[in-house]
């Protein structure tokens, strides 16, 4: 008999736990999700929110369960219809919408412009990382690469942030479009305008988890072809002028005559 009480009581206790836990689990909480799909940089309305059940027990961290605390902000990253509206993906309070919106604090955003070949087939699509590369004729104070064309990475792992008009990060199609718009530091910003106004420049998709700078010196044309750098111009020859000796007279008497030497 007590084995079977002992039996009886442990089967209540199980019981009573999963009870429990069932409860728990039945648990909601309202969580504001995207009505429709939302892109990068919009400012959000109340048509664009919708609250929703969630379980308690995996609320997705920085969720809303307020949608008030949503109104006028501006999504930092494209959101798709009943996705969770977290603090992550939105612009800090007070932000204006549009591109300025997912710019970096401490960055700058700066367009260029490209062709099919330059913007990489298509493929640089916002999100991406690219290396910029500079066409020009070289520095004449360099000597042997004066007046010689050479190409040079000038910065590298740059973030696309939009192709033409479009931010949108969530198109993996590649697309054919005439200007680049990239995120700077105020000094690659200067860099990338100097380099455009002396020579041509072109993108290098790079991988996106790359994180290694590369050092490099640049291809020349002479480089490429194999072609032997011209041989130094000879040294100008000096002449040498020798000054001629101060000459010397002498005077020679012989009896009554009396003649002049110089030597």
């Amino acid at each position: 008999m007590l084995g079977l009480a002992l039996l009886l009581a442990l089967a209540a206790v199980f019981a009573a736990v999963g009870w429990i836990k069932g409860r728990a689990s039945s648990q909601t909480t309202m969580v504001a999700v995207a009505m429709s799909d939302i892109s990068l940089g919009a400012r959000l309305s109340p048509e664009m929110i919708r609250m929703v059940d969630w379980p308690a027990a995996v609320v997705p961290p920085g969720s809303f369960s307020d949608p008030k605390a949503l109104a006028s902000r501006v999504a930092r990253s494209a959101l798709q219809r009943g996705e969770p509206i977290m603090e992550a993906k939105l612009a800090p309070p007070g932000t204006q919408g549009g591109l300025s919106a997912v710019v970096a604090n401490g960055k700058r955003a700066m367009t260029v412009r490209v062709n099919d070949v330059v913007g990489v087939a298509g493929f640089a699509l916002p999100g991406n990382f690219v290396d910029v590369l500079v066409n020009t004729e070289g520095d004449a104070a360099h000597g042997d690469r004066g007046n010689a064309s050479i190409s040079k990475i000038v910065l590298e792992r740059i973030l696309v942030l939009a192709i033409a008009q479009d931010p949108n990060r969530d198109d993996t199609k590649p697309k054919v479009v005439n200007a680049v718009t990239l995120e700077l530091t105020p000094e690659q910003t200067e860099k990338l305008d100097l380099a455009r106004s002396v020579g041509t420049l072109s993108l290098v998709l790079r991988n996106q988890i790359d994180p290694d700078p590369t050092s490099t010196r640049g291809a020349t044309k002479q480089a490429l072809l194999g072609l032997a750098r011209p041989a130094a111009a000879p040294a100008p020859v000096r002449k040498v002028t020798l000054a001629r000796p101060a000459m010397v007279r002498v005077d020679v008497i012989k009896g009554l005559e009396r003649t002049t030497q110089q030597f």
